[in-house]
């Protein structure tokens, strides 16, 4: 019994000693200030420049949503959104009450855009806080400076902005869930409508019946090597008779030729200017991703993703935890003062004063913070020579990116020396251009730079030699499909979306197989097809550039309380309230019907047909459900075998979705090629010749052995 009594005291003892260290450890929490970001890699680096007096803890993102099981948006009462708590997150929010709880006062450190702006909003409402109090704080670097005097100026929560997310968040929701059930009804389940996915599906429609039913059209060039003394220079024809001439076919290029004899030819006009070109402006989000997918060869929501790493920060040594570029969701190409000044300061020590754009001295205090700026580099400082060895492959390449960019932008322009001349002999023209740098301006770190190309002094009344004329054939080609550069490029040419919808955009596309990526090029399916012309001709507002930009333009004017936020959704609803009574009454059910596969099912002996999947067609037993069998549908491309001469070359594909050619002998046979065979040898070594993609578009054999220099003529 004492033993017994004894442990009981022991243990009471410890849960006292537990409960002082925790009253101890709230009592600590009391007296900080509370910062809520939404990101954890984000609370850590904050946490580090504010100190001990503060704690900073991660909301995760949004903490409040719209219900995914109904409209939850009450379209009778002002379009109100039915917001509830995201699901999983209880225990986050719980955690969040109490130290909010706890706290000497609650800072609400998200984004700085609009969708920051709701996330504060919605901690706001959740931890009980005043709109009027001023516990909103906005930067757009996280870099001490810019942290700690954000912290100075405080403000209170822009309700405008809150309400133009709201009213995108409303619309999104009333035209994803108001069309996307007719479409499960009519066509298939899993399909889903949306107001810039559905442009962006247009666009890529209309660019595939562009290709489709375009007509190649002859033309021709003749190209002319000419030399003044010993040096040699190209030019092109231009025209007969003073006037411009196209050649359209052959005859023409004959005509032409007949009226020349002879290898000289006289200089009749020669002019000389100086040409200026600007530097690029600083990358908005946009402009981001399409010099990423073009330079470093990234995917749109690859080039985010390192770039949310760059902003949130990385550890550089000694320096400690920095974030390295701006925030990366911005349509702005402006710069602050202070960042010109610094960035002038450095170019003026590296090249000299005569490459900065700008003045070194600036009249803004340090750590002056212009919420909409360009993408730039927190600290053009950190170039990133010295900051390598702390970044992985990835993220070198793109703040090499953004870096060059930003300092390009701050140095002055480019001069060239260009020189025209006009030669002719009989009336007909040939035209030289050249051109040589004079200045290299922001080219100095800039790779932008057309190449020199000097022509041979020369005055009208001189005479030049004709080396030789080549006349070559030529056909107009088809529109190149977008890719997702150039489809991000026209949507925002168009004033469709924003900076933080072209990667979802993108995602949603091919998750619902409407478009697929071949050879980094998008091609609309089957079924984005049918769904693009339901959408077209039911909804024809939704895929109207000009009616989306339109409503972009509302929303801006949201942002700025120039317009109520139910006012701009109630203008799109009530004509859209009609199509979709009317696409409920007048859509036909459209049936993809199995098409039948020409053999029979190797398991149970009924027909296979070809059904279209989530993720493109496939072969199926007809007999499903009693038998599961379903086998890949693969392309094969006319050419057999080059390594057993037996099987036949086909398309395949890896798990990460690239395209390779193998044998259909597999594994018996296992030759591959990443590079498509054409069916012949090469005439030099008898390796078997491929189809490579050249730079600039167009296709070109090659020898496969790559020890032989075999090539054949570029093909357009």
């Amino acid at each position: 019994m004492a033993k017994a009594s004894e442990k009981q005291a022991t243990a009471k003892k410890k849960l006292n000693s537990k409960k002082t260290t925790s009253k101890k450890k709230e009592k600590i929490v009391k007296g900080k200030n509370l910062v809520i970001v939404e990101s954890p890699a984000k609370a850590k680096t904050i946490e580090k420049y504010l100190g001990r007096n503060y704690k900073v803890v991660a909301s995760v993102g949004h903490i409040r949503d719209l219900k995914k099981s109904t409209m939850s948006v009450d379209i009778e009462n002002d379009y109100e959104p039915q917001y509830i708590n995201i699901r999983g997150k209880a225990p986050l929010i719980n955690g969040l009450k109490k130290e909010a709880k706890a706290a000497k006062a609650v800072y609400l450190a998200s984004d700085p855009d609009r969708e920051g702006e709701a996330i504060a909003w919605h901690l706001a409402h959740i931890l009980g806080l005043s709109l009027e109090d001023k516990n909103r704080v906005v930067f757009n670097e996280i870099t001490k400076d810019a942290v700690k005097s954000a912290f100075k100026e405080p403000r209170s929560i822009d309700i405008d902005l809150v309400d133009a997310q709201q009213a995108r968040r409303v619309l999104d929701r009333l035209v994803g869930y108001s069309i996307s059930p007719i479409l499960w009804k009519k066509v298939k389940k899993g399909l889903s409508a949306g107001r810039v996915q559905s442009i962006a599906l247009k666009l890529i429609v209309d660019r595939e019946n562009e290709i489709n039913t375009f007509v190649p059209k002859e033309y021709w060039s003749i190209d002319g090597e000419f030399k003044k003394g010993a040096k040699k220079f190209k030019a092109a024809f231009w025209g007969v008779d003073g006037k411009k001439r196209a050649l359209d076919n052959n005859d023409d290029v004959m005509e032409v030729m007949a009226r020349l004899s002879g290898p000289e030819f006289s200089v009749d006009k020669v002019e000389k200017k100086e040409r200026r070109r600007n530097a690029p402006l600083p990358y908005t989000t946009s402009s981001m991703q399409q010099d990423a997918a073009n330079k470093i060869n990234f995917r749109t929501r690859k080039t985010m993703m390192v770039a949310q790493q760059l902003y949130e920060g990385i550890t550089l040594g000694t320096q400690g935890h920095q974030g390295l570029i701006t925030y990366m969701r911005t349509d702005s190409t402006r710069i602050s003062p202070v960042a010109q000044g610094v960035a002038a300061e450095f170019i003026t020590t590296r090249f000299g004063a005569k490459y900065s754009k700008h003045s070194s001295k600036v009249s803004n205090k340090a750590g002056a913070q212009d919420a909409h700026e360009a993408i730039r580099p927190t600290n053009v400082l950190n170039t990133p020579e010295s900051i390598a060895k702390y970044l992985n492959k990835d993220q070198l390449k793109l703040y090499t990116l953004i870096w060059n960019r930003f300092v390009a932008s701050q140095m002055t322009a480019a001069v060239f020396d260009t020189m025209k001349v006009n030669l002719s002999q009989n009336g007909v023209t040939f035209v030289a251009n050249g051109s040589q740098v004079k200045f290299e301006g922001y080219l100095a770190i800039y790779n932008d730079s057309e190449k020199n190309n000097m022509l041979p002094d020369m005055v009208a009344g001189d005479i030049v030699k004709k080396v030789n004329l080549k006349p070559e054939q030529h056909f107009t080609q088809p529109p190149a499909r977008y890719s997702e550069a150039t489809l991000i490029k026209v949507l925002e040419e168009n004033g469709v979306g924003r900076p933080s919808t072209y990667a979802p955009t993108l995602d949603t596309i091919q998750k619902r197989y409407y478009a697929r990526l071949v050879a980094k090029r998008f091609e609309p399916t089957e079924l984005g097809q049918i769904v693009n012309k339901l959408v077209i001709e039911f909804f024809p507002n939704i895929v109207n550039t000009e009616f989306t930009a339109e409503m972009e333009k509302d929303l801006d004017k949201v942002e700025e309380g120039k317009r109520r936020w139910v006012d701009v959704v109630d203008q799109f609803y009530k004509p859209f309230a009609v199509e979709l009574d009317k696409a409920e009454v007048e859509m036909e059910k459209i049936v993809i019907k199995d098409e039948p596969a020409g053999f029979d099912c190797d398991v149970c002996g009924h027909p296979m047909v070809i059904k279209l999947g989530r993720y493109g067609k496939f072969y199926a037993c007809s007999n499903f459900p009693d038998c599961h069998n379903t086998k890949a549908i693969v392309k094969e491309i006319g050419v057999t075998c080059p390594s057993c001469h037996k099987g036949q070359i086909i398309e395949r594909k890896t798990k990460k979705n690239r395209l390779f050619y193998g044998c259909d002998r597999y594994p018996e046979c296992e030759f591959t090629s990443w590079d498509k065979p054409v069916g012949r040898s090469c005439p030099k070594c008898e390796h078997f010749l491929v189809e490579k993609k050249v730079r600039g578009g167009g296709k070109q054999v090659v020898c496969s052995n790559e020890t032989c220099d075999y090539q054949e003529e570029k093909q357009k």
